[in-house]
This record gives C-alpha cells, sequence and structure tokens, in this order.
C-alpha cells in the first residue's frame, strides 16, 4: 500500500525522505519532522480488520529498531491497534478507501494518530460498565496515553495519542 507521501517524488523532496518495505508488503513513508531528533513514519492501508495486525506489526518493529523503551513500544502498539481498529469498525475511509497511520517520533514521545473519512458520531470514550462486550478502545487509549483527542481535518477524523510526555498539540 502506497502512503499519499509516497508519491512519485522530484529529486528536491527526496532530502529527508525514505520509503521503507516490511515483509508484509507495506510501504511506509518516513521523512524528518520539525526538530533535530523528530522523525514521521505515515502508512495507508485498506480500511479493512487484517490491516490492523500489519500496522501492529510495523510500528513494533520500527519503534523497537530505535532502541526506545520496550514499555513505551508495547503501549503503542495497543494504542495504535485500538485506534485502527476504531476507525475500520466506526468510520468510513478516506476517500481512496484506505486509512492513514501516522507514527511520529521525538525523544522518548510517541504520538499515534489514525485519519479516517469520519463517522456518524465524534470518537469518546464508552461509559464504564460491566455488561458492555465491546466499546473499551478509546478507554484504554486514555490510560495508557499522556493525552489524546480528536480533530477534524478536511479529509475526516484524526484521533490521536502521545505517548512517553506531552504533545505538542492540546488535548481534546
Amino acid at each position: 500500500m502506497t502512503s499519499e507521501d509516497a508519491r512519485p517524488l522530484t529529486e528536491p523532496d527526496r532530502v529527508g525522505f525514505a520509503l521503507l518495505d516490511d515483509d508484509d508488503g507495506l510501504e511506509v513513508a518516513e521523512s524528518s519532522g520539525p526538530g533535530a531528533d523528530s522523525i514521521i513514519c505515515t502508512v495507508r492501508v485498506p480500511a479493512d480488520a487484517s490491516s490492523v495486525t500489519e500496522v501492529r506489526h510495523q510500528i513494533v518493529q520500527d519503534l523497537g529498531s530505535r532502541d526506545l523503551p520496550e514499555e513505551l513500544v508495547g503501549e503503542a502498539e495497543i494504542v495504535a491497534s485500538e485506534l485502527l481498529t476504531n476507525a475500520v469498525r466506526h468510520a468510513r475511509p478516506l476517500s481512496d478507501g484506505t486509512i492513514r497511520v501516522r507514527w511520529k517520533i521525538r525523544g522518548e514521545v510517541v504520538e499515534i494518530e489514525v485519519t479516517d473519512g469520519g463517522g456518524s458520531t465524534v470518537p469518546k470514550p464508552a461509559p464504564r460498565t460491566v455488561w458492555l462486550s465491546s466499546g473499551r478502545g478509546l478507554r484504554i487509549v486514555r490510560s495508557l496515553a499522556h493525552e489524546w483527542g480528536v480533530t477534524e481535518d478536511r479529509t475526516g477524523n484524526v484521533v490521536w495519542a502521545t505517548l512517553g510526555g506531552p504533545s505538542r498539540r492540546r488535548a481534546t
């Protein structure tokens, strides 16, 4: 799957940009973020439940290769899985039929964001109850994240969570 950032590039665009291809066939676009130690990885995946496992694997592989703390990598795996699962289950895909997943690394702070085509409601944690068979995903995200929130952009909803410290955003 090709990231929106993985379009054919002209030579000047190639500065600070790489395409990583993993064994699952995902193409991850990597670019420099703001700041000296900031990296942004982006992948677009089909709006399908099978994408969750592939993305989870890619994030763990990528963050683990950067020598981030094992606990942080595990939390990022859970958060990415929950956010992407929610997008697959409750939202429309983007106009190209995909969902965009980004992870931004700044030192030992990781921000995971999932962009979908929006849904009929704004994502929010389900109320606490023992009878729910589902709906706990954003409560799990909220418990692990330093901050999390939902913003809208021109394409739909962006649900994000920051692990390991504060983000450069304000939580909603």
